[in-house]
C-alpha cells in the first residue's frame, strides 16, 4: 500500500492527512491535523491575502513538512482553494510557501475542487448508494457536485462561504435584522443560480461534507468532543438546522463558546455556515443532509494515488 501525504489549503481552515491506499482505494489514516488559520482574513474587501495571515499558513505548512518527511511517505502533495486561486498576491504567497516548506502548491479550480471532493465522499458512503448530490461548504467558495452512476458529473461552484458571507454582510455581533436578510437573499439568488444549472435532482441522495456542516452534526448530537464516527452518515434535519440557527443567533460570537460540539474558532463564521446550509437546502427543496466526514482531503489523496506511477 503507498503511503501518501496531502494537504489542503482552505480559506478558514487548513488540513494535514498522511494515509495508506488499499488496493480497493480506501483510506487507512495513519496521522491528521486541522487548524483554523484564516487565510481569507480581509480578503472580499482587499482581493489580497494579508500578511499575518500568510505567515500563519506558511508556518504550519513548515510543520508538517517536517512532519511528513519523518514518515517517508511514497508522494505528497497541497493543493490551494478559492482565496489561494483568487489572490492578487498568489504569487507572493506561492513562492513563500514555496520558500519556508518546500511545497509546490497545486491551485486548482473550483470545478476541480468539487470533482476531488466527489472522490473523498464517495470513498466512504454506504455501499449501493446510487445518484449523489454533494456538496461542500468552505471558507471562500461553496462546490455543488450531482453524480450519476455512468454519468459525467455536473460540478458547480460558487464565490460564496462563511469567511466571505460574514465580511460581506454579518458586521454586528450577534447580527442585525437587516444583515440577515441580505445574507438570506444573496444565500438564495446564487442557489437558484445554481439549480438551474444542476438539472433533474430526483432520486439524488443529498450529501455535505467539510468544517461547517460536521460542526452542526456535532452540535446537533451535543457532542463535548469532536468524534468521527458520531458524526459520518449522520443523518442532519433541516428542522435541526433550523433549530441550531435560533440557538446560535440568540448568543454573541463569546457567549457561543459554551453550545456543546461547535469547534473553537468558528464562533463568528458558524453564523454564515448555519444561513448557508438552509439556505441551499430550502432553495433546493432538501429535507435532510447526509453528513460526510470525508471530502476534498481525502479526495486529493486518492487522486494522488491514481496519478503516480506504482512501484
Amino acid at each position: 500500500m503507498m503511503l501518501l501525504a496531502g494537504v489542503d489549503i482552505g480559506t478558514l481552515t487548513c488540513r494535514l492527512l498522511i494515509a495508506r491506499v488499499t488496493g480497493e482505494g480506501r483510506l487507512e489514516e495513519v496521522y491528521s491535523d486541522r487548524r483554523l488559520l484564516r487565510l481569507g482574513e480581509g480578503f472580499d474587501r482587499s482581493r489580497r491575502l494579508c500578511g499575518p495571515a500568510m505567515e500563519r499558513v506558511t508556518a504550519a505548512l513548515k510543520e508538517w513538512r517536517a512532519v511528513i518527511d519523518r514518515y517517508g511517505v511514497d508522494g505528497a502533495i497541497a493543493v490551494g482553494t478559492s482565496a489561494v486561486r483568487h489572490a492578487e498576491n498568489r504569487e507572493e504567497f506561492l513562492a513563500a510557501v514555496k520558500r519556508e516548506s518546500g511545497f509546490e502548491v497545486d491551485v486548482i479550480s473550483g470545478e476541480e475542487e468539487a470533482r476531488r471532493t466527489m472522490l473523498g465522499i464517495r470513498s466512504g458512503l454506504p455501499p449501493g448508494l446510487g445518484a449523489v448530490l454533494g456538496l461542500d461548504i468552505g471558507g471562500g467558495s461553496t462546490e455543488f457536485i450531482l453524480d450519476r452512476p455512468g454519468q459525467a458529473p455536473v460540478v458547480r461552484s460558487i464565490e460564496m462561504g462563511v469567511v466571505r458571507l460574514t465580511e460581506r454582510c454579518l458586521a454586528h455581533d450577534p447580527p442585525t435584522g437587516d444583515e440577515l436578510a441580505e445574507a438570506r437573499a444573496l444565500v438564495r439568488s446564487s442557489v437558484e443560480a445554481v439549480a438551474a444549472s444542476l438539472g433533474d435532482l430526483r432520486g439524488a441522495t443529498f450529501v455535505g461534507t467539510a468544517g461547517t456542516i460536521t460542526t452542526l452534526a456535532a452540535m446537533a448530537q451535543q457532542l463535548p468532543a469532536y468524534v468521527g464516527s458520531r458524526i459520518h452518515n449522520y443523518r442532519l434535519a433541516l428542522s435541526t438546522i433550523c433549530r441550531l440557527e435560533r440557538e446560535i443567533l440568540a448568543r454573541t460570537k463569546a457567549q457561543r463558546t459554551d453550545l456543546l460540539g461547535l469547534e473553537l474558532g468558528r464562533e463568528d463564521v458558524i453564523v454564515a455556515g448555519t444561513l448557508l446550509l438552509r439556505g441551499i437546502m430550502e432553495t433546493l427543496g432538501v429535507a435532510v443532509c447526509l453528513v460526510s466526514d470525508l471530502g476534498l482531503r481525502e479526495g486529493v489523496l486518492l487522486d494522488l494515488a491514481v496519478r503516480l506511477p506504482r512501484s
